[in-house]
């Protein structure tokens, strides 16, 4: 969900009505002057800036980034390519959503919003200006849409399923009409869309000429690039929005660069030399030892964790159920039992990780115990087994020698039972040995894979693991090519619409899509749209568990682990707000001292 996530506002403009509340079952839109919310709670009322910004913050200054890999594309929005880093800096959306609040937006290009029971329509800003100074018309957010609905990632079109059409309705209103009104969440989604000039576009394939550099109405434009190594925005002096409330004390520095290395190892010792200004570190190993040196020895580099409360989302080993012997449910759960955690966390991690237990963990949607109330009566229409409705979801937990012996002599007994036997110590069904690789973009993932092979190898199963360029595993992603991978599923506040592209059936055949393990579930696609199309909080948050539930009995994935900070390494050059957003890292919200 990589990585989730606007409404009315504007110089000049009085206070329209103070509150106007329109129900939609349990949902509440309220939408004063500046802002609609989902879950009928907007904490500014009379938006200024937001609390973890500082107002004063002054512009000025560079800071550096880097990105692995590649990147052959400067077009963001189409599935070809390997995307620049920074892309989204060039473009203004429809909304802008608040940083810490589950599902609130402010307004930004889009100065007023009026809800229907099936439609939205936004009026554009008129101070709204793409970077060349041209104004943005309703026509631009239509062309926005339906250009990305022609030549975007195929997600976008799932995304946006329930809008039938959209309409001009004059000068400076835009309508988008809905097939549904039980859609809840859809006129927030729209508030999210990325405003595409269309005097720029309209002679030109969208989905051809990867390096023309674009053109926005965001706060940034593109200052040079080298394909592949490297790409530098510059602040655009007569931004339009510089003063708007949702933009107060962000955006300060005036130059940001990112630089391109081959791989996690060479970035990191890069960093230490100097060669760029901060980094996110996703390694506990790292985050502990990897920065030793002159520069922190000296206080120059800072290390620093900001808490969040963010849904984890869902990490770990994703399998291709469309591959050999991983459409076999007992296969799957006897894969799960050759994953020792906590060793995992104890040898590697120094004990800074939780184990993910639900698709939805950190947040009140994850299933736990036995299924009771409204998400027991939900399961029992669906056609599943007992075990579902009268037990609780186990992960196996290894405390030493002994328990993972029982574990994986457990293992044992379900690959017997689904039909393997054990030649020469390796396991065959069919003539044919269990084998398999794991594919990897990184290579600190593989000291958590190479543990969980030798594990395997006790049960027979011969697996293997490859690391690749990114733009090759990109590639084989968006194909499906691969039989095992590590990847993230992230969630958001509030489940939705994005349920589609990570879990149904229509998504496990559409190329680029996030339905990793490929499932296929009447089920499934039961929960996600009655999700989508939830009456009340209690019936989202009941079709929400019984969603995650049906996961993880189906053994798709092998949870890994999670942790509720973003820990953040970077040099003494900068200064950032007191207060952090309780729902994201947002390094715009820092400047240079």
């Amino acid at each position: 969900m990589k990585r989730l996530f606007h409404m009315v506002l504007l110089q000049n403009l009085q206070l329209m009505t103070k509150y106007i509340f329109l129900l939609f079952f349990f949902f509440t839109y309220i939408f004063a002057s500046n802002a609609i919310s989902i879950d009928g709670d907007i904490k500014y009322k009379n938006l200024k800036y937001f609390n973890y910004v500082n107002p004063n913050a002054p512009k000025g200054g560079k800071i550096k980034g880097y990105s692995i890999g590649t990147f052959d594309t400067l077009n963001q929005f189409v599935i070809k390519g390997n995307k620049a880093e920074g892309l989204e800096l060039l473009y203004d959306t429809l909304m802008v959503q608040s940083k810490d609040e589950p599902f609130s937006q402010y307004g930004l290009i889009a100065s007023d919003i009026k809800l229907g029971s099936n439609y939205v329509i936004f009026t554009i800003n008129k101070n709204a200006k793409f970077n060349d100074g041209v104004q943005v018309k309703p026509s631009d957010v239509k062309f926005s849409f339906e250009v990305l609905m022609k030549y975007g990632n195929p997600l976008i079109k799932q995304y946006y399923l329930d809008v039938d059409n959209v309409e001009l309705v004059d000068d400076n209103k835009v309508k988008f009409n809905f097939k549904t009104s039980q859609n809840k969440e859809l006129p927030l989604i729209l508030g999210q869309l990325s405003i595409i000039p269309e005097h720029f576009y309209k002679d030109i394939k969208f989905d051809e000429n990867p390096l023309l550099i674009p053109l926005g109405s965001g706060p940034y434009r593109i200052k040079s690039f080298e394909v592949g190594r490297s790409i530098a925005y510059e602040r655009v002096d007569n931004y339009w929005a510089i003063d708007h409330p949702t933009r107060i004390g962000q955006f300060n520095f005036d130059e940001i660069s990112y630089t391109y290395y081959k791989d996690e190892n060479v970035a990191l010792e890069a960093f230490k030399s100097g060669e760029y200004d901060f980094r996110l570190e996703n390694s506990a190993k790292v985050w502990v030892n990897g920065y030793n040196g002159k520069g922190k020895k000296e206080g120059l580099l800072k290390q620093v964790s900001f808490k969040h409360f963010l849904p984890s989302g869902m990490q770990g080993f994703f399998l291709n159920t469309k591959r050999s012997f991983f459409d076999d449910i007992m296969v799957r759960k006897a894969l799960l039992y050759a994953f020792d955690f906590n060793w995992s966390n104890r040898n590697l991690f120094f004990n800074q990780y939780t184990r993910t237990k639900s698709f939805f963990d950190n947040s009140i949607f994850a299933s736990d115990g036995i299924p009771s109330g409204l998400e027991r009566d939900i399961l029992k229409k669906l056609k599943i087994g007992n075990e579902i409705l009268n037990s609780k979801f186990y992960l196996p937990s290894y405390n030493n020698i002994q328990d993972k012996r029982l574990g994986l002599l457990y293992a044992q007994s379900l690959l017997q039972k689904a039909g393997f036997e054990s030649i020469n110590h390796k396991l065959y069904k069919d003539n044919k040995q269990f084998k398999f690789e794991i594919l990897l973009v990184s290579k600190a993932m593989e000291r958590v894979v190479l543990p969980f092979i030798e594990n395997l190898k006790m049960l027979g199963i011969e697996a293997s693991v490859r690391t690749m360029d990114i733009g090759s595993y990109v590639n084989r992603l968006n194909d499906f090519d691969y039989d095992v991978i590590v990847a993230v599923i992230p969630q958001s506040l509030f489940p939705g619409n994005e349920q589609r592209y990570f879990w149904s059936s229509k998504s496990a055949n559409t190329n680029g899509s996030k339905n990793y393990a490929r499932i296929e579930s009447s089920n499934i696609d039961f929960l996600i749209e009655n999700i989508i199309n939830a009456k009340s909080k209690d019936e989202q948050i009941a079709y929400t568990k019984a969603l995650d539930r049906l996961l993880l009995w189906g053994y798709y994935v092998i949870p890994h682990f999670y942790s509720n900070y973003f820990r953040v390494a970077y040099w003494d050059k900068f200064k950032y707000p007191q207060v952090s957003p309780l729902y994201d890292f947002d390094i715009w919200t820092w400047w240079a001292k």
